[in-house]
């Protein structure tokens, strides 16, 4: 899985507002965070469209959380920014139909977009505010082999 830029940007400001804990100015949130403010508009505003978000105007104006943010998963931000976690091609996986002898290889698509559910799904944007992953998410960090790039 490649994270995109959109989607760094995106998880970044969004625990930058929930570690802030309330209405949060774009300005403060590109410097703080060194997000370039118009490329950080453009995700602000499909945060707000996606409903993580909630955008006010006005001299105190800003964003803010639209919901706790232990009810708001790495999962929901992810796919306001890139859509579904795994499609192939731009389909999702069990609508795949390949022909013998790669026909495994949907089943091998689905169980991927299952382990990547199983970690951003269970993971909240409380527990990266916190700095307090998810035991079974921890749980991958001490698999032998899980710092290594391969």
């Amino acid at each position: 899985m490649q994270v995109t830029a959109r989607v760094d940007y995106a998880l970044r400001a969004v625990i930058g507002i929930g570690r802030h804990g309330g209405v949060m100015r774009k300005s403060e949130l590109a410097a703080g965070e060194q997000i370039p403010s118009r490329f950080l508009e453009q995700i602000l505003a499909e945060l707000v469209r996606s409903g993580i978000l909630i955008g006010s105007r006005g001299p105190s104006g800003g964003y803010q959380l639209a919901r706790p943010a232990s009810e708001i998963t790495v999962a929901d931000v992810v796919r306001a920014i890139d859509g579904p976690l795994a499609g192939v091609r731009g389909t999702p996986p069990e609508e795949l139909d390949y022909p013998q002898p790669s026909a495994a290889l949907r089943g091998l698509w689905v169980a991927l977009r299952a382990s990547m559910r199983a970690v951003l799904e269970e993971t909240t944007i409380a527990n990266l505010v916190d700095d307090d992953l998810p035991a079974d998410v921890r749980d991958l960090l001490d698999q032998p082999g899980a710092w290594k790039r391969r």
